[in-house]
């Protein structure tokens, strides 16, 4: 995947993969894109796609008349808009020379996954900060959905009282009859009646909503009370890929059943300073689950969301990130654009609702890169 702001990404050969799992879900490409483009810099808009060795593919005009071997990549439709593309990279020519990151590293290279034949069990993935309004809800939305694009099953447990996960998928919380507090609190309660289906393929559902803020303060009397959602979650564990838990804005009762659960945690970050100082709290409350609860959490890694590169203080506070947990960082950055809270309204990810914007390549780089982490381990 080339450097966020540097354009499309050109064809890659799959080898015996003859469809990519999300090419169902692309509108049909405009007349003006099948045409040869002109990148910013004046040159083919794939000139820079390559296998991360730094060869150039082959470059096709006409994006109906592919050679065999070679198939259709969403990823490549769009041309950035050029003023958002600025938010991503301080310096875009620098990008596409030197593959650098908006992180200030060497950007690597995150291949296209390959499909499953066989699914399970899941790696559990909590998307924590007790800080509000940083995008843990709008990660975890499109974070599952591009893990599903790329052929995952997915299951996004809403952990919220305020039920912004389940909004954001098209569901009144207000309408529910069943949630995941009634798989909490009630026994011989299953995951099946509780489960929706959502309009991605391949992603499911375990909706909330204000009843959940109850089960916090029932739960102190419980017996293992930390471990509810991680025994509520253990049937699931076989059908799924991933299991993406939304955590509430707190380090309460509910955050800390959803790191005990989980396997890996991920940490939305604004890049705003008030977000950075509560990160050393979180890592220390994670460094507690760990040594009391859930020897197995990871911290995988610390998401950059809002990034604005045209503004000194997100580069300092990018910076200070990077210097302060350096690999823990994602590669991928999450921009600012207004396509984000227009797919709230909508009820579905920025990945159906926008397929070709900068936003939704984000969100694919970002599946891709966790992919690789995992496949790394």
């Amino acid at each position: 995947m080339p450097a966020q702001g540097q354009g499309p990404t050109g064809f890659e050969a799959v080898g015996s993969v003859a469809v990519r799992t999300f090419s169902a879900h692309q509108s049909p490409v405009p007349q003006v894109i099948r045409t040869a483009h002109q990148s910013m810099d004046g040159h083919h808009v794939n000139a820079m796609a390559g296998d991360g060795s730094g060869a150039p593919h082959n470059h096709f005009a006409d994006y109906d008349e592919l050679p065999e071997g070679h198939f259709y990549d969403p990823d490549a439709e769009y041309e950035p808009d050029p003023e958002y593309a600025a938010t991503l990279a301080p310096d875009a020519a620098r990008q596409r020379r030197e593959r650098v990151g908006p992180t200030g590293r060497p950007l690597p290279y995150f291949p296209i996954p390959g499909p499953l034949t066989d699914h399970g069990p899941a790696k559990i993935i909590a998307m924590c900060n007790q800080k509000g309004g940083v995008g843990k809800t709008t990660s975890t939305i499109n974070l599952g959905a591009a893990l599903a694009e790329y052929g995952r099953r997915v299951l996004l447990v809403d952990f919220d009282p305020q039920g912004a996960l389940s909004v954001g998928l098209g569901v009144n919380p207000m309408e529910l009859d069943l949630t995941v507090y009634n798989l909490l609190m009630e026994r011989g309660m299953s995951a099946d009646e509780v489960l929706l289906k959502t309009a991605v393929p391949n992603m499911d559902l375990l909706p909330s909503n204000i009843d959940l803020s109850a089960a916090e303060v029932q739960l102190v009397s419980e017996v293992a009370r930390e471990s509810t959602l991680q025994r509520a979650l253990k049937p699931l564990m076989d059908d799924y890929d991933y299991i993406v838990i939304d955590c509430q804005p707190s380090l309460g009762l509910l955050t800390v059943n959803a790191l005990t659960a989980a396997h890996k945690v991920i940490v939305p970050l604004e890049c705003e300073f008030f977000a950075l100082r509560g990160v050393a709290l979180l890592t220390e409350t994670i460094e507690k689950v760990q040594e009391r609860l859930n020897p197995d959490l990871e911290l995988d890694g610390i998401l950059a969301t809002m990034y604005d590169s045209r503004t000194v203080h997100s580069r300092e506070v990018l910076a200070r990130v990077v210097e302060a947990f350096d690999d823990h960082v994602y590669h991928t950055v999450i921009g600012r654009t207004v396509r984000f809270p227009e797919t709230t309204v909508a009820g579905e990810p920025i990945t159906t609702y926008a397929s070709n914007s900068v936003g939704a390549a984000a969100y694919r780089q970002l599946a891709r890169e966790v992919l690789a982490r995992c496949h790394a381990e």
